[in-house]
């Protein structure tokens, strides 16, 4: 009997683990700066995606779909990337007109896919073919970059544009040795237990620089939010009746978490007044569900905010604003000018 016990409360306690787990395409991850995880499985579930892929236009697309028979409106199932931002010189201010260059980054996707098709559209496109641990890595010239392909398995690849081959050897490793529940990059290892259950999109960052200033982030409206520096931020969104959306921002003191919530609360007073010009006559119970669930709090070191997101909200917030309508119902029409007549010549 004591063995049954034994084995049960094992399966039960992996089992538990695997659901607080982060996805394995997220695991497979390597050390980064920031990692963004999309699941599509659900939403193609529910309809909302893949019944009618968008027109291509792109030639280049247009071949891989053509050539591979992969198409990612209907065929990606999870999508996990790594951003790598590249470091930022400390002693000294960058010059006049000089760009810095771009962040990189590491995927890994994960859909239904013919691996022979695709293998034979990517060795007919790179540039060079090198093998690591019996997987193929195909390196493809893209804007002055490598952009290195590698197919781990059935339904799975890597994608790394990386100065050199380690990050994409590193996600090579991990699916060789089959990726544990408490695998993964550190960051992720750390953090992942605040992103909540049933997250259909969520995203963490390390907001730092080598100067130790804060982070700004750009808001709608041109507004910035600055973070304090070293500040973790905890971005996620399920659907339930409607969007859940939820942000924390993990800061070094209780003392930066409040003053992050005091720049929050000062946003949100001015989001809160675009309501009167979103719902004049305050009737629309979308718009005013959305306002009214915008909530920003302080636990000592953590900032967080939270929002729900009624589906009739995001059509009205994307649909054209609606034409104003004076008197017996007939659309206002501003008056032409009156043009000036031209002088006569002489």
């Amino acid at each position: 009997m004591a063995p049954v016990l034994l084995l049960a409360s094992a399966t039960v306690a992996a089992f538990l683990l695997r659901m607080r787990a982060a996805p394995e395409p997220a695991r497979l991850l390597p050390a980064a700066d920031g990692y963004l995880y999309v699941n599509l499985q659900p939403l193609r579930l529910m309809g909302v995606i893949g019944k009618n892929p968008p027109p291509i236009h792109e030639p280049e697309y247009e071949e891989f779909v053509r050539e591979t028979g992969f198409q990612f409106e209907r065929d990606l199932d999870e999508a996990a990337f790594a951003i790598h931002v590249p470091p930022r010189p400390v002693d000294a201010e960058p010059a006049a007109g000089a760009v810095r260059p771009f962040p990189r980054y590491s995927e890994v996707f994960r859909g239904h896919f013919d691996s022979k098709r695709a293998a034979g559209y990517f060795r007919k496109i790179a540039r060079s073919v090198e093998t690591y641990r019996e997987v193929e890595i195909y390196n493809l010239p893209m804007e002055g970059r490598t952009v290195r392909v590698g197919l781990l398995g059935v339904g799975v690849a890597a994608v790394s544009n990386t100065d050199g081959p380690r990050a994409i050897h590193f996600m090579i490793d991990g699916y060789k040795e089959v990726a544990l529940p408490f695998g993964g990059p550190p960051l992720l290892r750390e953090y992942y237990s605040h992103v909540p259950l049933g997250s259909l999109v969520w995203g963490m960052a390390r907001l730092t620089n080598e100067q130790g200033k804060g982070t700004p982030l750009l808001l709608p409206g041109g507004f910035d939010l600055l973070f304090p520096s070293d500040t973790v931020l905890v971005a996620s969104a399920r659907y339930t009746t409607a969007i859940q959306f939820k942000a924390e921002a993990f800061t070094a003191s209780p003392e930066m978490a409040k003053q992050l919530v005091d720049q929050a609360d000062a946003f949100l007073a001015i989001f809160r007044s675009l309501e009167t010009s979103m719902n004049p006559s305050g009737t629309d119970p979308d718009v005013k569900a959305f306002f009214a669930s915008l909530q920003i709090q302080q636990y000592k070191n953590r900032a967080e905010l939270t929002a729900s997101v009624p589906p009739g909200f995001l059509k009205k917030a994307f649909a054209e604003p609606p034409v104003q309508v004076v008197g017996g119902g007939e659309p206002e029409v501003s008056p032409k000018p009156t043009p000036r007549p031209r002088p006569r010549k002489r």
